[in-house]
């Protein structure tokens, strides 16, 4: 359990308040290039969500704009749209350096009772995450060349299914199944677990558009999130185990489009996840 690891990313979603409808955020000291998508979502989630009451969030619908700097502070800016009696909506501004860097729109509703159905659940023939190598047990092999990265704690425990990354210098059908969960134990607050779903979200599933390529992070390939778009289905808990199902439609023009789906081991189908990305052959 990486208990620690978690915490401190509970807390970069813990956003400071400094004017009415104005959040600022910030980004773990690690040596990234760029701040990590997810982390952007998650906390335009938060400011959002800081805005609104009696309403849980049931869809958002994100624009990466341009990278975000990890070394520098993000501003939130939250324009409140409109306060309904069934349903309330935000949008969201990330800007750093006077610059937009990401932008969101959120939609929430009141509790409601309605029709209710969904596809079967793939879970009869899933292994349970119990039979599957974590990080440490995956990498193992390469513990020695990964140094500090194979020893570094990590809030997310990713469990992969069909394919493994080493699995990836050969061509593979278009779609993937992941185990993820929140390795610690998070507060019973449903808006914290929806914008940790909202950070994992986005760690595998533009990963999904290169499996028909034979690559995975290659040193020839760019990638980067363009749109990210989820819709909240039902209540769950980030810190137990959900089953990621993600396909890839197709990939053009530069672009790839994932989808996925997040059920519990009820086999209660919990949130849909669709991004489209830049999976693009880096340039001389």
């Amino acid at each position: 359990m990486s208990q620690a690891a978690l915490d401190a990313v509970v807390a970069l979603l813990d956003l400071e308040a400094i004017e009415v409808n104005i959040f600022r955020g910030q980004s773990p000291d690690e040596d990234r290039q760029r701040t990590f998508g997810g982390l952007v979502a998650g906390q335009a989630l938060v400011a959002a969500s800081r805005t609104v009451e009696g309403h849980a969030v049931h869809s958002l619908h994100a624009y990466f704009l341009r990278g975000g700097d990890p070394h520098a502070p993000i501003l939130y800016e939250v324009d409140r749209i409109r306060d309904g009696r069934s349903f309330t909506t935000r949008r969201v501004v990330a800007i750093q350096q006077g610059r937009a860097i990401f932008n969101m729109s959120a939609s929430y509703q009141a509790p409601e009772e309605g029709f209710s159905h969904q596809f079967d659940s793939p879970l009869d023939r899933t292994p349970p995450p119990e039979e599957l190598p974590d990080f440490a047990t995956r990498y193992a092999p390469w513990a020695e060349r990964l140094g500090d990265w194979y020893h570094k704690p990590r809030p997310i425990d990713i469990r992969y299914i069909d394919w493994e990354p080493q699995d990836r210098k050969v061509a593979l059908p278009p779609h993937q199944r992941v185990w993820v969960r929140a390795d610690g134990t998070l507060p019973d607050d449903p808006v914290l677990h929806q914008c940790v779903v909202a950070y994992l979200s986005d760690m595998t599933l533009l990963d999904t558009t290169l499996l028909p390529h034979a690559r995975w992070h290659s040193e020839d390939v760019f990638m980067a999130s363009l749109d990210h778009a989820m819709w909240f289905h039902r209540p769950f808990r980030a810190d137990e185990w959900l089953l990621y199902d993600q396909d890839t439609p197709t990939a053009s023009g530069g672009r790839g489009l994932a989808r996925g789906h997040m059920w519990d081991r009820a086999g209660n189908l919990v949130a849909s996840v669709v991004q489209e990305g830049l999976i693009r052959h880096m340039r001389d």
